[in-house]
């Protein structure tokens, strides 16, 4: 230590038993999903079939895990709860080969560590629970209970001996979805396992065992994936066993939070295998974009080491190339072998590469791909393909917007694939992204008025929701009622969209719920740097937006258009940084038509 450029000499000194376990509880425990995902585990180790997981304000204020395994015998109880105590390993030479989830033996006693804990369990032999109490570490009583056969730990005031480690949780709506996330990630990696989770006295998820990957999946991540789902055929290799179900490139999501993947029934993190997944949907999706897989590898017990990381989260591989290449190559076939999704005109085919880009583009390529696709607004409504005919550039079909905050004037001329439309400036051409535009006009309605308007439906929209995405509705009620979605419930996973977001006439479609809920249990959207009111303003925003390939009025494309430019300097890109507009200046097109610019 250092004091005034002084250094202080400090003698060394053993801690004391109380320090020493909250610093090994830090190694274990850090938030309210780490207990959850600890206790969760010892009961998949118990052999349980079904586990019920309570939490009252997020888990801050209690936690509490039952299951219906085999039980702990009386006289293990005070055993279980101490540091470095454990049923599933004997000695060190059995670190090499573990199969069990938890094996440190650190978790009740972390856990008992930072809180007060109440255990109980009931042997199937036995005709009551008994049970211990510890506050902080300490073992403060014995106690007799009823239940079941089988095991429940009660976790009360998480923290509550380490205030400085107790500021740093986040909301308890943050706690919660945290929990859905760890419990899912279980779940998947052992869909044999019921978990069910109550928040406040209300269900919030029930995971039903199965017996198939599929149908784990779907439960999960919903009815949509289970129409793009492509089922990976068992494979074996030297290195790993291949178990796993992934989406089409037509399902995508912005972040890698859809992809679960677990080792020997353990869910874990790891970049390798997450980049390996990636890697075989190469020349499928933009590097933006991340597919929904959920992935089961099995590999010989000495194959893989567990004992890398306190949480048990990271593992690592005796020959990680190989199992990486073994992943990438199984999906990539199975990619490769699927059919075409008619409805959704995606082609299981991987595209063909095209020639690298080049700038400018040549005049064939202008004449191939610009002109023939682009649609005039015509004087009397919506865009249609038939106004094709119509002589762009006519009087008829211009729409003159005016210059503001120093914009120049444009003259609208149409719409390129109902995508881009395309307007005319004082030197050249302006092509403009319609979903950025939109989105950009409505991230900054947002940002000024907190809330969007609601236009109420005639016909409500029914709309399946994951189980993730119900925790989030019922959690973020309020941020959803302000993004203009107003929501009912009809039946268990089905809900009724009665009302959709509304911006001066323009309404959203009540199918960006799901996306909507997907991307604020993450924090919104990931490639805003800014905090968390703008990340989930962008993700309202962007649910919100004109879509590419959607077709608007000309009076709409204006309106956008003349909104778009009163923004100033925060109207040259959408909130995730893409560029809004391209202008083309007329010399530039000159030379590719070997004209001299006058």
């Amino acid at each position: 230590m250092k004091l005034a450029g002084v250094p202080i000499h400090r003698p060394i000194r053993a801690l004391d038993e109380a320090t020493v376990g909250q610093i090994a509880a830090g190694e274990v425990v850090d938030r309210p999903s780490s207990v959850v995902k600890e206790l969760v585990e010892n009961a998949i180790d118990a052999g349980s079939t079904e586990v019920v997981v309570r939490l009252a304000n997020g888990g801050l204020e209690s936690i509490e895990v039952s299951d219906n395994g085999i039980g702990i015998p009386e006289s293990e109880l005070a055993l279980a709860v101490a540091r470095h105590a454990t049923s599933k390993l004997t000695n060190a030479g059995e670190l090499a080969s573990v199969v069990s989830l938890g094996f440190r033996g650190e978790a009740l006693a972390a856990i008992g560590a930072v809180s007060r804990l109440r255990l109980y369990s009931r042997t199937p032999d036995s005709e009551e629970a008994h049970g211990v109490s510890l506050v902080a570490g300490e073992l403060s009583g014995r106690f007799v209970a009823g239940r079941a056969p089988g095991t429940t730990a009660e976790v009360r005031d998480l923290f509550f001996n380490t205030p400085a480690r107790r500021k740093f949780l986040k909301s308890p709506v943050t706690e919660q979805l945290d929990i859905v996330a760890a419990i899912e990630r279980l779940y998947l990696a052992r869909p044999d396992v019921s978990i069910s989770l109550y928040a406040n006295a209300r269900e919030v998820e029930r995971l039903t065992a199965r017996s198939r990957l599929r149908d784990a999946a779907t439960t999960v991540l919903g009815i949509e994936f289970a129409e793009q789902a492509i089922e990976i055929e068992p494979s074996k290799s030297p290195a790993v066993s291949i178990e796993a179900v992934v989406s089409r490139p037509a399902l995508s999501r912005p972040t890698a939070q859809g992809i679960y993947i677990a080792v020997n029934g353990r869910p874990v993190i790891s970049r390798a295998l997450g980049q390996a997944v990636r890697l075989a949907y190469a020349a499928y999706l933009p590097k933006s974009r991340f597919p929904l897989a959920v992935v089961h590898l099995t590999l010989a017990p000495g194959e893989v080491d567990v004992n890398v990381h306190p949480t048990k989260r990271e593992v690592r591989f005796a020959k990680p190339a190989e199992v990486a290449d073994a992943l990438r190559r199984a999906i990539r076939a199975g990619l490769l072998g699927a059919p075409q999704v008619a409805d959704r005109g995606v082609s299981a085919t991987p595209p063909e590469r095209s020639e690298p880009a080049r700038s400018p583009p040549g005049p064939a390529t202008l004449a191939s791909t610009l002109v023939p696709g682009l649609v005039a607004p015509g004087p009397f409504g919506p865009l249609g393909r038939s106004t094709r005919q119509q002589r762009l550039g006519s009087a008829a079909v211009r729409r003159r917007i005016g210059g503001e905050a120093g914009h120049p004037s444009v003259e609208l001329l149409g719409s390129l694939m109902d995508l881009y439309w395309v307007a005319e400036g004082q030197d050249g051409l302006v092509l403009i992204d319609q979903h950025a535009a939109s989105e950009r006009v409505l991230f900054d309605a947002l940002l000024k008025d907190g809330r969007l308007g609601r236009q109420h439906l005639v016909e409500p929209v029914r709309v399946p929701l994951t189980p993730r995405q119900v925790a989030v509705l019922e959690t973020e009620g309020e941020e959803i009622r302000a993004a203009g979605f107003e929501v009912v419930p009809f039946g268990p996973g089905t809900f009724r969209v009665v009302g959709v977001p509304s911006y001066r006439g323009r309404t959203a479609p009540a199918e960006a719920l799901p996306g909507l809920l997907e991307e604020i249990a993450a924090g919104g959207r990931p490639t805003v740097p800014a905090g968390g009111p703008e990340r989930r303003a962008a993700s309202i925003a962007c649910h919100s937006a004109v879509r590419a390939g959607e077709r608007i009025s000309t009076e709409e494309m204006a309106r956008l258009m003349g909104e778009l430019r009163g923004l100033a300097e925060t109207g040259y890109a959408c909130p995730h940084g893409r560029p809004i507009a391209v202008r083309l200046a007329r010399r530039q097109i000159d030379r590719w038509f070997l004209r001299s610019t006058p």
